[in-house]
């Protein structure tokens, strides 16, 4: 299901996608990629949720994961499947519908694009398809802000209101969190809230 919101952000995806994927996919990520990796057993089955560009199954494949993708943005599917060599689909946050598939799903940067009053919904979508205590990653902007930001819709998180959330959503537990700066050149004063939870 679709809405004006949905819509808009994936415009901008759609109509950046070349622009997006020149500023992300060679970004040096390890330290948040392998920090996920570390809570998973070798040749895990993981999820990357809102895939972007690739940049993060093509490491996990890399480094002998069971990588599946999926992004809402056609453009960015296309350029996901060149970029990882494998299937990507097609799909929306609120369409995922799988059932205890995944040791863990890997949200960077994507679910941030939700509205809040949504992101309980897509937290227990996430939650329905992890195995028992399977692991999950997100990130967001840090912050009170929601709304439109250079033609996206951006909800940001403090620990507080991440917090909230999860007392809604129910069905995770925190392991980590941390505030980083953003990995790319020239926005080192972005802040972002990244934290790692497990399913209970």
């Amino acid at each position: 299901m679709k809405s004006d919101i949905t819509d808009k952000t994936l415009s901008y995806y759609n109509t950046q996608s070349s622009q997006f994927t020149g500023g992300t996919l060679d970004v040096e990520f390890s330290a948040i990629q392998d920090w996920f990796l570390s809570y998973l057993s070798p040749g895990a089955s993981v999820l990357d949720f809102g895939c972007g560009s690739g940049r993060d199954t093509r490491y996990f494949l890399q480094k002998g994961y069971a990588a599946e993708a999926c992004d809402g943005s056609e453009e960015m599917v296309r350029i996901a499947r060149e970029t990882t060599g494998i299937p990507v689909r097609k799909m929306l946050f609120n369409e995922l519908d799988e059932t205890e598939k995944y040791d863990g799903i890997f949200a960077c940067a994507s679910i941030l694009h939700v509205p809040y009053a949504e992101l309980p919904d897509i937290l227990q979508r996430i939650h329905r398809a992890l195995k028992p205590e399977g692991i999950v990653y997100v990130s967001f902007k840090y912050g009170t802000f929601e709304g439109y930001r250079n033609d996206r819709y951006f909800t940001d998180l403090t620990e507080e209101r991440f917090q909230a959330l999860l007392d809604i959503s129910g069905g995770f537990v925190i392991l980590e969190e941390k505030i980083t700066s953003d990995a790319r050149k020239g926005r080192e004063n972005e802040k972002w809230l990244n934290v790692i939870l497990r399913k209970i």
